[in-house]
């Protein structure tokens, strides 16, 4: 990993991958293709990229209860124990409406409410994502969604990951359709035969699922418009060079793109990380993926000080940050900007990809100086309620009325003052 001396002036913002005009165009023609043609597109669909061929797209109840055959029942109940966490963490975000009322009568509140119906895309390709699975569909199980529905490619046989079906059965989903790509989207935003629309579409997937999600953006809700994953690592002179090599392999190797960084003032520290890095690379079973990452992406950010570091760190606005310092407490009021904290040697990053409980769906390319974590409350929509009495109206009429017409809208003033004429 290359050493980068950096100070509070330097831009240390990566670019972002927005697609190209040609896979945008691509993308456009799918989803017009399944608008029009429906389910005989998706089944097209999955034969081209997938070289699966299938004559049917949902998942039927056979193939659940295989899935449980094909796992050893240590690795299910580690399934369950996770989605047990992740409830019980969402469950404590869970948001209920209520109401306020005034001494002459008003009422005013908020109504909270589910969302109908939401689409679940989860990634196939080079990896098996159980945890996706439980991370999109928990929350919105726990907002209260009546119909969830899953998406996911199948692999050349027709079939999806045992794991990956058996962690649906457990978040509560009953409903799978083997799909993917850009295609699923459209299928999950427009309908098909198969396929009733859903209101909102959550869960990665690459550029392709990226480009559809914006494109169906607007008649449908999305979560995000997800990029590579990102690793931030935080650390003193106390932190372990092996451990901190890694944790940022582990981001690494999930995607060429995605984007491995350490920052710290110690120059000892960085110079036995990037050859620790080195080192580990070449016993990493994802050595091609990971290499490709690191080589592009990876960089370990050198400060003067702890106080750089920690701007440095606020200024990437990072997916993922561990803080790996002698008193990790007592830096966390000091970060402003990460999508999820990880403080101390015993929090390394994948024990929030599995198994602790909030949501590994986190805003990347940093978006997280603006957002947050998927949540119970993107799977809820609120209703303002408002309710005047006859006496709260009348004082109020005629500085409503006023105001009204301080922009010019006559007939608004009106409505207000027909009610004094009655």
């Amino acid at each position: 990993m290359k050493i980068v001396k950096v100070s509070k002036d330097d831009s240390i913002k990566r670019s972002v991958d927005s697609g190209t005009k040609e896979q945008l165009s691509i993308v456009k023609s799918i989803i017009e293709d399944v608008r029009n043609n429906g389910d005989q597109s998706l089944l097209k669909y999955t034969e081209k990229f997938d070289q699966a061929h299938l004559t049917s797209l949902a998942v039927t109840d056979e193939e659940l209860e295989a899935a449980y055959l094909e796992i050893d029942a240590s690795t299910v109940s580690i399934i369950q124990e996770a989605a047990n966490n992740i409830r019980v963490y969402h469950q404590n975000q869970l948001k209920t409406s209520w109401m306020t009322t005034s001494d002459n009568g008003t009422l005013l509140g908020q109504k909270v409410t589910a969302l109908d119906s939401v689409g679940v895309y989860v990634p196939g390709g080079t990896a098996r994502y159980p945890s996706s699975v439980l991370m999109n569909v928990i929350p919105a199980k726990v907002a209260g969604v009546e119909r969830i529905v899953m998406v996911s490619p199948p692999d050349e046989n027709g079939k999806l990951p045992a794991a990956v079906l058996i962690a649906a059965k457990e978040a509560g989903v009953k409903e799978i359709y083997k799909v993917g790509g850009a295609q699923a989207i459209a299928g999950l935003a427009y309908g098909t035969e198969t396929i009733k629309p859903v209101d909102k579409i959550v869960g990665p997937g690459n550029i392709f699922v990226a480009l559809a999600k914006r494109e169906v953006y607007g008649d449908v809700d999305i979560d995000m418009i997800a990029g590579p994953s990102e690793i931030a690592v935080l650390a003193d002179e106390t932190a372990r060079p092996n451990e901190v090599a890694a944790d940022l392999l582990s981001q690494a190797e999930h995607d060429p793109r995605a984007c491995s960084v350490l920052v710290t003032p110690s120059l000892e520290l960085a110079e036995k990380v990037a050859a620790e890095v080195e080192k580990q690379l070449e016993t990493l079973p994802r050595k091609s993926i990971a290499t490709q990452s690191i080589e592009n992406y990876g960089v370990i950010y050198l400060t003067e000080t702890m106080e750089e570091a920690i701007d440095t760190v606020n200024r990437l606005a990072p997916e993922h940050l561990e803080v790996l310092s002698s008193n990790p407490l007592e830096l966390l009021g000091k970060i402003r900007h990460a999508g999820a904290i990880f403080l101390g040697r015993y929090s390394p990053e994948p024990i929030g990809d599995y198994f602790a409980g909030p949501n590994h769906v986190l805003p990347t390319n940093g978006t997280a100086r603006f957002s947050s974590p998927l949540n119970v409350e993107d799977f809820q929509k609120k209703s303002s309620i408002i309710y005047y009495s006859e006496q709260a109206f009348h004082e109020n009429g005629e500085k409503i009325a006023a105001f009204a017409r301080l922009e010019g809208l006559e007939a608004h003033a009106r409505a207000i003052e027909e009610r004094y004429n009655k």
